[in-house]
């Protein structure tokens, strides 16, 4: 039954991905129940999660189990069992795990998306550096970058502002209370910047976002992109950050640090969501998400995407 549905749904990603140079993409996410697995192609490399659940094997039962299906994915993805990089996840709201360290091997690899080159890992972290669901909404923002100050909110390892520099920004912020992923985001941004005296102004800000935004400069931004988790309780967050209650503060905030006429894309993780538009002071707001849906998520993308105007 596995290997069926495997086959199929690879069959149908790897044309279409063909089709469209994407060479880091989903493949399957827990189609079969009995079989709840997240697998991603990375290149030359395979990210295979298994979402825990109660499965009533016990611990050996569950290894056979697990082991008697990556030949599986091995033979049909053609992809040597040692490129394939297993992990253990729980379902969360949101991209909490983002920030959740599992091991400590640092095996780091690039990929490369329209052209640019990311830094990803399989081994250290539940998420790999790259949301792949963001692919569109990333050339959306290089395309809308020419000559524009960019502002990257909750920036995790920099992919959007990697994107507009390439797109020709001016001036590229990222702000995340992780040294980690700020530390990542740079990395990206060295391996895709030009030479010394080209390229945009990139700073690098370690900040609680919601603090961060009490003190921006009015006025300043052309572009911001804000994707921050459902929830937080970092301890070092000055306050709980809960999306579907704080976000009309949020972006406000964020509106009050942009120019008129300025764009932002404002996403989220959490299914539930309600965006409460009659509390944001923008001059547009239109729904997204179904633009900004990459083929390997379609009917399985649970977040939402916003383009707001101030």
């Amino acid at each position: 039954m596995f290997r069926n549905r495997l086959t199929k749904t690879f069959r149908h990603t790897s044309r279409l991905a063909g089709r469209q140079s994407v060479s880091c993409y989903r493949i399957y996410d827990h189609d079969l129940p009995e079989f709840p697995f997240c697998i991603e192609l990375y290149e030359d490399k395979v990210y295979l999660a298994e979402y825990r659940r109660r499965h009533g094997m016990t611990e050996e039962e569950h290894e056979a189990w697990l082991e008697s299906c990556l030949p599986v994915i091995s033979e049909i993805l053609g992809i040597p069992d040692e490129t394939i990089y297993w992990r253990q996840r729980q379902r969360k709201a949101g991209r909490q795990g983002q920030y959740e360290k599992l091991a400590s091997e640092q095996e780091f690899f690039v990929v490369k998306e329209a052209g640019l080159s990311f830094r990803v890992n399989l081994t250290d972290y539940l998420d790999t550096g790259l949301f792949l669901d963001h692919r569109i909404t990333r050339g959306m923002v290089r395309e809308a970058s020419k000559d524009k100050k960019m502002l990257n909110l909750f920036c995790y390892t920099g992919s959007f502002s990697v994107y507009a520099a390439a797109g020709g920004a001016v001036q590229v912020d990222s702000v995340d209370l992780s040294k980690t992923y700020l530390g990542w985001a740079e990395e990206n941004m060295a391996l895709n910047k030009p030479g010394s005296g080209q390229g945009p102004v990139c700073n690098f800000i370690h900040a609680d976002v919601k603090q961060w935004l009490d003190e921006a400069p009015a006025g300043f931004y052309d572009l911001v992109v804000m994707d921050p988790p459902t929830f937080s309780n970092s301890k070092r967050m000055k306050d709980f950050l809960d999306i579907q209650r704080d976000h009309p503060e949020l972006l406000n905030k964020t509106l009050h640090a942009m120019k008129p006429g300025g764009l932002l894309f404002f996403s989220t993780n959490s299914r539930k969501f309600q965006l409460e538009a009659e509390k944001i002071a923008a001059s547009s707001i239109k729904d997204i998400t179904n633009a900004t849906t990459p083929f390997d998520f379609q009917g399985k993308l649970f977040r939402w995407c916003y383009k707001i105007t101030k």
